[in-house]
């Protein structure tokens, strides 16, 4: 309870965030990092719980942001109802993709993920006449959001953004509570820690795998929905790019995999850190922050959370 009383207070004060915060810089580093909590949270789910370490999440991601664009500008789809087409889409081909990949373990598994995310850049840079190739795709004009006859947003500032990012974040945030305290989320952290021992108690591992791929890939969907359309243009590289995959997994090692808190902590440190470090090292960033993150992990391999908690520990602990 006391838990949920944090993190409701937590929200709130972010919501509460537009009405002192005015600068565009500021609101946009705000996006980023709920983009940012999404993406951890909903790779955590197959990554953290289940232990299958996923490099290839991009694909889903990506399918998210083409699927959207595609729905809105060859069919004039309003964005509100493509979305979710966009993560049908993601979650059956991530269905399909799970039944033959999860019969693989270890490191054949994370190279089986890489190449599906691959073959679907691949197929999205020379699919020309539907994705335009390398060219990429420009947003169409976003139709204002409408209740009755009323416009409430035109979406030509950040806020209508930053409260879209913000209720994607906890939405996400609340998928991982509500999975961890699930029986699927116990036969995956059974899984996690042992495939075998977790085969002989009865539990499916393909079914609660796949089961948990799904839920992860449409989170992941939709936060690559919003993306595009927050960034108005994308194309292959940039959406199925190894990089996102990447990015999501350091966020997870960094604040604590396996842990809901831990992608939270790990979007902060991820995002602000990038920032700060492109700003004042520009194209010398990305080895400083490469050189920082390996610092982070060899000395918290359990992650920002896991330190803490060793340290509140420490002090409980009678002398």
């Amino acid at each position: 309870m006391r838990t949920l009383l944090l993190w409701a207070v937590a929200a709130v004060a972010l919501a509460l965030v537009p009405l002192w915060v005015q600068s565009p810089y500021a609101l946009h580093i705000f996006i980023l990092l709920f983009l940012a909590i999404a993406l951890g949270e909903s790779w955590n789910i197959i990554g953290g719980f289940a232990g299958q370490y996923s490099v290839g999440h991009s694909a889903w991601y990506g399918l998210g942001a083409y699927g959207a664009f595609i729905l809105l500008q060859r069919k004039a789809i309003a964005p509100w109802f493509g979305v979710w087409v966009a993560i049908a889409a993601a979650v059956i081909i991530a269905l399909a993709v799970g039944w033959i990949t999860f019969r693989l373990r270890g490191p054949y598994f994370v190279l089986a993920s890489i190449a599906v995310a691959e073959i679907i850049r691949l197929a999205s840079l020379n699919w020309k006449e539907l994705t335009n190739g390398a060219e990429g795709i420009l947003a169409a004009d976003v139709p204002p959001l409408r209740l009755g006859g009323t416009v409430i947003t035109d979406w030509n500032s950040k806020i209508p953004y930053f409260y879209m990012g913000l209720a994607m974040a906890l939405f996400c945030i609340a998928v991982n509570f509500l999975v961890k305290r699930s029986k699927l989320g116990y036969y995956l952290q059974a899984i996690r820690e042992d495939q075998d021992a977790a085969h002989s108690l009865g539990i499916p591992l393909t079914l609660s795998k796949n089961t948990g791929l799904a839920i992860s890939a449409a989170c992941t969907a939709l936060a690559g929905s919003f993306a595009a359309f927050y960034i108005g243009f994308i194309e292959p590289q940039g959406v199925f790019g190894i990089e996102v995959s990447i990015q999501m997994v350091l966020t997870c090692i960094i604040g604590g995999i396996g842990t809901v808190a831990g992608p939270v902590i790990g979007a902060v440190v991820v995002v602000l850190l990038s920032e700060a470090l492109r700003a004042s090292l520009s194209s010398a960033h990305l080895l400083v922050y490469g050189v920082l993150v390996i610092i982070v992990i060899l000395t918290m391999p359990d992650g920002f959370v896991g330190f803490i908690a060793q340290r509140l520990r420490r002090k409980a602990a009678p002398a």
